[in-house]
C-alpha cells in the first residue's frame, strides 16, 4: 500500500515524500477515500494513529482546484498545541502547493492572525474562543467554508466548548463537508454528530484499548514520596524522552522545579504559561533540549513527539479514557513504549477499572533501595492528592470498549477482581498491595 493509490496532486505527493511518509495508516486507508469523495465522515481513532494527515491530505487535494486567497477550510481544535501541530502538518504536506494555513487561538496577539486571514489564507486552524471573537469583530469570513473539521471533539466537550461549537455552526454555510474525529464517543458527541453530519461514513480504528506497543506497570507509593520515586525511577531507567502527567497546574510547576533543582533537564507545560513559554517547552522537548516534560492533561492530545519512550502518571487520571489518551503518547509509529503509573491508597479501586479495559492484570513494581517507609512531614496535606474518581464508584468507560478475549477463555471480557467494589481500603491492605509488587 502507498499514498499513490489516492491519486493525489503531484505537488501534494512531493510533501508526502519530503516528510518521509511511506504507507498509509489504517485510519488514512479507511477514511481518505470517503473524504476525497466529498462525504461526511465520523472517525473514531486514538491519538497517534495518523488522523491529521487523514483529513489534511484530502483538504489539500480539494483546495488545489477552485479559488485561492479565500478561506475554504476550517479546522477546529481544542488546544493551542493541537492547533499548531495541525498547522505544521498542513505546512509540511502542502509545502509545494502554495496553499496557506493560519492558526487562530487566544493567549497571543490577534493582529498576526488577522494579517494572515487578510492575506488570503485558504485554511484556518482555530480554537473556538478566539475564532468567535474574530467572527464578532468581522475579521474572519466563514461564509465560503467548504470543509469543516472538528478534531478531538470529545476533548472539546470535556473543556466546555460544545456551546461555542454550536455557535460556530450557525456562521457556516449549510452546504459543506463536515468531518468529526474523536477518540471516544460520549452521548453529547453523538448528539452533535447527528446534528452536524449528513449521512456520514463511520470509521473506527484502534479504539477501546491502548495500543499494543505499550507495556504497563504500577508503582504503589504514598503521596508524599511521589517526587522522590519519580526522580529515582528516571535515574534507574534507560529512557529517551519522558512525559510526566500531573493533575494540577500547581503540581506540574512544583514537580518540574524540584526536578530542575536536582539537575534533571526538565520543562513544565500547563495552561497558565504564556504562549511563548508553552512553545519553548514543547519545542525544547521535541528537539531534545529537555528530556522530561511535566504536564497537565493539556498535553495528552496536543503534542506530536514520536520519540517518547516513557509516559509516567505521577497522578492517576480521573477516567479510563484519560489513561488511554495519556499513554497513547508513547508506543507510536510501530515503536514500543512504557507506561508507569504511581498508585496511592486512594487509587486502588480505580486500578481494577483500567485492568478490566486492558483485559489483564497490570504488573506491580517496587524500586530496589528506595525507602517506602519515610513518614510524611508533620501537618502536610495536599488536596490535589485526593483523586477525582471516587473510591468504590465506577468512572467513565472507554466509549466503544470492545471486551478482550483472553487466551483459553470462553468468556469475553477480563475477569473482575472480587470485592473490588467495596469503598473501604485500609492502609494494611495497601501494604499488601505493594508487597506483592516485583522489585526492580
Amino acid at each position: 500500500m502507498s499514498f499513490r493509490q489516492f491519486n493525489l496532486n503531484t505537488q501534494i505527493e512531493k510533501g508526502i515524500e519530503a516528510l518521509g511518509y511511506t504507507a498509509p495508516t489504517p485510519i488514512q486507508l479507511q477514511s481518505m477515500p470517503a473524504i476525497l469523495q466529498g462525504k461526511d465522515v465520523m472517525g473514531m481513532a486514538q491519538t497517534g494513529t495518523g488522523k491529521t494527515a487523514a483529513f489534511a491530505l484530502p483538504i489539500l487535494q480539494r483546495l488545489m482546484s477552485g479559488p485561492r486567497k479565500t478561506l475554504r477550510a476550517l479546522i477546529v481544535a481544542p488546544t493551542r498545541e493541537l492547533a499548531e501541530q495541525i498547522h505544521e502538518a498542513i505546512g509540511g504536506l502542502g509545502r509545494a502547493t502554495k496553499l496557506k494555513s493560519v492558526t487562530v487561538y487566544g493567549g497571543v496577539n490577534k493582529n498576526p492572525q488577522i494579517r494572515g486571514l487578510r492575506q488570503g489564507a485558504e485554511i484556518a486552524v482555530a480554537c473556538p474562543g478566539r475564532l468567535l471573537d474574530l467572527a464578532d469583530q468581522r475579521e474572519i469570513d466563514l461564509s465560503r467554508v467548504e470543509v469543516l473539521v472538528l478534531d478531538e471533539a470529545d476533548r472539546m466537550f470535556d473543556m466546555g466548548f460544545l456551546p461555542d461549537i454550536r455557535k460556530i455552526m450557525k456562521l457556516l454555510p449549510t452546504k459543506r463537508q463536515t468531518l468529526l474525529f474523536s477518540a471516544t464517543m460520549p452521548e453529547d458527541i453523538r448528539k452533535l454528530a447527528k446534528d452536524v453530519l449528513h449521512d456520514p461514513v463511520m470509521i473506527r480504528v484502534g479504539t477501546g484499548t491502548p495500543v499494543s506497543t505499550v507495556s504497563h506497570a504500577l508503582y504503589p507509593v504514598e503521596p508524599h514520596l511521589k517526587t522522590a520515586l519519580l526522580m529515582k525511577l528516571i535515574e534507574r531507567t534507560d529512557t529517551g524522552s519522558v512525559l510526566v502527567f500531573a493533575r494540577t497546574k500547581h503540581r506540574t510547576t512544583r514537580v518540574a522545579e524540584q526536578m530542575k533543582r536536582a539537575g534533571f533537564p526538565v520543562a513544565s507545560l500547563q495552561g497558565n504559561l504564556s504562549q511563548n513559554r508553552r512553545q519553548d517547552a514543547l519545542s525544547g522537548f521535541r528537539e531534545g533540549k529537555y528530556q522530561i516534560l511535566v504536564a497537565t492533561d493539556i498535553a495528552a492530545r496536543g503534542i506530536d513527539v514520536s520519540g517518547i519512550s516513557h509516559v509516567i502518571n505521577y497522578d492517576m487520571p480521573d477516567t479510563v479514557d484519560a489513561y488511554t489518551h495519556r499513554i497513547g503518547r508513547t508506543g507510536r509509529a510501530a515503536k514500543t513504549g512504557d507506561a508507569f503509573t504511581f498508585v496511592t491508597p486512594q487509587d486502588r479501586a480505580f486500578v481494577g477499572d483500567i485492568e478490566h479495559v486492558l483485559g489483564e492484570r497490570i504488573e506491580r513494581r517496587t524500586l530496589a533501595d528506595f525507602d517506602y517507609n519515610v513518614p510524611a512531614p508533620a501537618g502536610s496535606s495536599d488536596a490535589a492528592d485526593r483523586p477525582r474518581h471516587s473510591v468504590g464508584r465506577r468512572p467513565a468507560r472507554v466509549s466503544g470498549y470492545a471486551p478482550v478475549k483472553k487466551r483459553g477463555d470462553s468468556v469475553h471480557g477480563a475477569p473482575r477482581p472480587s470485592g473490588r467494589r467495596s469503598g473501604t481500603r485500609s492502609l494494611a491492605g495497601f501494604s499488601a498491595f505493594r508487597s506483592s509488587s516485583k522489585t526492580r
